[in-house]
């Protein structure tokens, strides 16, 4: 008992330093505010938990060597006593950046949406609930005959996306057909391709459930339909905002991996923690636009003038926000490193904690994004220190 005790003073001093940031912090009643809209709206944090668990299972099919149907006993965890738990100094060099983005992506797009993409590009192209029609008529109205040019590369993207599982599906046939070198150069342009429609897509699931904190806060009800085609005409607004961040994203990261396809790029590898970190950093020190963009009716140069003056104004609850989160998104992070090493190649334990881990990550997402909708909302109208609760 007496050897534990230097083990247990570090768990009781996190959770009362936990304890007291968040019950004593100036962003409180936001962070309560957005806890009582994911309860209010579950569709919030169930999207992002869908999103990451279907991305989980592609990678588990596509690179999990399964033996046996014994390999995914979940009878596994009954040696959960016995597995090696490491300490934290041993992996804690996975979580940061990770978490970084995970921080990045309440601000511009919090979730991978491959392989769901698939699906999604589907429902575009036959115009389910009418939202193909509505993004033609959105980006018509904002852009006139630019929209038609942003039209023409979000449906390129999206069916780029739906050969993306084909092509790799039948890629290991093809080889006696094309070189192998040709084979990796063509599933590489298809897939920094489709990542164009993949990436919007996410931004397009974001700007929809932004819209739906908002109409919690404003205590109105909505149609289902009218809401998605709603959101696509938000969308249009935030389209030059994430415009932007495609072209950073695949000059920085996308590029120099797809050229290493064509030509010799030397350590490109070696260069994507960095580049994933500039990417992060940008989308964080632009952290209101994309809110701005889709609340507003305001042009890219408005929403850049407002943030400006949103930061200047509301420098402290931002900063303490963004230490909540950094906080969040490092524990889950940490917690996923401790437990996948603890579990090693125990697959069906693997399994049942990944979809434990959505889960987790999407509460924890969908309330800082419903936490940063409200917190907007409340710099907006000066209401950062009322103590005022919403109460439906």
């Amino acid at each position: 008992m007496l050897s534990s005790l230097p083990r247990v003073y570090p768990v009781l001093g996190l959770c009362g330093g936990y304890a007291l940031v968040m019950f004593f912090n100036p962003v409180r009643h936001a962070l309560g505010d957005g806890f009582r809209c994911i309860g209010r709206y579950k569709r919030i944090w169930i999207s992002f938990a869908l999103l990451g668990f279907g991305y989980f299972v592609f990678q588990f099919v596509t690179f999990t060597p399964i033996r046996n149907w014994a390999d995914l006993d979940l009878n596994q965890i009954t040696s959960l006593p016995r597995w090696y738990w490491p300490r934290l100094v041993e992996v804690w060099r996975e979580t940061p950046l990770p978490a970084l983005e995970g921080v990045a992506g309440i601000f511009d797009n919090a979730t991978t949406t491959y392989p769901l993409s698939v699906l999604a590009a589907v429902f575009m192209l036959v115009n389910w609930r009418g939202l193909h029609g509505a993004l033609l008529r959105a980006l018509w109205k904002r852009y006139r005959f630019w929209g038609y040019f942003t039209y023409l590369i979000l449906l390129l993207s999206a069916l780029a996306s739906l050969l993306k599982p084909i092509v790799f599906w039948r890629l290991p046939e093809w080889s006696g057909l094309v070189p192998a070198a040709g084979l990796l150069r063509i599933s590489a342009t298809l897939d920094a391709t489709a990542f164009i429609f993949e990436y919007l897509l996410g931004v397009y699931i974001q700007v929809y459930l932004i819209t739906v904190c908002l109409a919690w806060i404003k205590g109105v009800s909505f149609e289902e339909g009218e809401l998605f085609r709603f959101a696509m005409r938000r969308f249009s607004y935030v389209l030059e905002w994430a415009g932007i961040v495609v072209a950073v994203s695949m000059l920085i990261v996308r590029l120099p991996l797809l050229l290493a396809y064509f030509t010799k790029v030397p350590g490109v590898l070696d260069y994507l923690p960095i580049a994933r970190v500039l990417m992060s950093g940008l989308i964080i020190a632009f952290c209101s636009v994309q809110i701005s963009l889709a609340l507003h009716n305001e042009t890219l140069i408005e929403a850049m003038r407002d943030h400006s003056q949103f930061v200047r104004q509301n420098a402290g609850p931002l900063g303490w926000f963004l230490v909540i989160c950094a906080i969040h998104f490092f524990g889950i992070m940490t917690c996923d490193a401790i437990v996948r090493s603890a579990i090693a190649d125990r697959l069906g334990a693997l399994f049942l904690w990944k979809f434990s881990f959505a889960c987790l990550r999407g509460i924890v997402t969908g309330w800082l994004l419903a936490s940063w909708v409200c917190l907007f909302r409340q710099c907006e109208t000066r209401r950062i220190n009322q103590e005022k609760w919403i109460r439906y």
